[in-house]
């Protein structure tokens, strides 16, 4: 029996950076409040930025596996997101929200991020994408 072990990895996923301890920005507040067309423009910059976030035991973002359910964001650029996980006891449960918030704060026209987990709906494989399901080989 060997007694060697194998060396820590710091960030197996190359998409999903190592968690940070570093204090989240504060923003000032925006001159004035964001239209609808600026608030769709925003939630399509938070999508875009959702899909390079994985979960690092499924090689799929965690917006394709279906684990965001809500994306509000108001004039002001405060976003709010409700997501969940796709078990409580995911070992990334400490971390994969804060990632969320660290991935949508610095986006423009965002003043504040909220990653709220949410147990209700519970996830279950029908939340995925097509693509999701087809890049995991998943048949319906």
């Amino acid at each position: 029996m060997s007694n060697r072990h194998p060396l820590p990895v710091e960030n197996e996923h190359p998409e999903m950076p190592a968690p940070s301890t570093d204090p989240l920005p504060v923003k000032p507040p925006l001159p004035e409040p964001l239209t609808s067309e600026q608030i769709g423009a925003v939630k399509e910059r938070i999508v875009d930025a959702l899909h390079k976030c994985f979960d690092p035991e499924i090689p799929v973002n965690i917006y394709e596996l279906g684990l965001i359910y809500d994306i509000t964001i108001d004039p002001a650029g405060a976003v709010a997101v409700n997501m969940t996980l796709t078990s409580p006891g995911c070992p990334v449960a400490g971390t994969l929200p804060g990632d969320v918030q660290r991935r949508i704060l610095p986006l423009e026209n965002v003043t504040s991020a909220k990653v709220d987990v949410v147990w209700e709906p519970q996830w279950t494989p029908d939340r995925m994408s097509e693509a999701a399901k087809l890049q995991l080989g998943i048949d319906d």
